[in-house]
């Protein structure tokens, strides 16, 4: 009886975390990425003008409000500071598609 029941939990938490995890859509995403410019400054895995993504992700992943920032940063224009130290506006991506913007954000989290 223990088993079933440790069984069915664990079924149960694999249905949560599975969708959550495929739904992000990849090619949407570097299309989105790369039409809104953002490879001038970032690249996957090294810093450019700015930080990688993967450093962006290690920063925000796991977080409760992580993907929250991201959306923020990647739609609101706001100051930050770039690899060198210097501060700029950071440009908004090319969509105000909410679903486009947070698989954006997601994939970013996913490096």
């Amino acid at each position: 009886m223990i088993l079933k029941t440790l069984a069915a939990a664990a079924a149960f938490a694999c249905t949560l975390w599975l969708p959550a995890a495929a739904a992000v859509d990849n090619d949407a995403a570097v299309k989105l990425n790369k039409e809104s410019g953002c490879t001038k400054c970032h690249s996957v895995d090294k810093a450019k003008k700015g930080p990688a993504y993967q450093k962006t992700a290690a920063k925000y992943k796991g977080k409760a409000d992580g993907e929250a920032k991201l959306v923020d940063l990647l739609t609101k224009s706001p100051k930050v500071k770039m690899e060198d130290g210097s501060e700029e506006e950071h440009k908004a991506v090319a969509t105000k598609d909410a679903a486009q913007v947070k698989n954006l954000a997601q994939w970013i989290l996913a490096q």
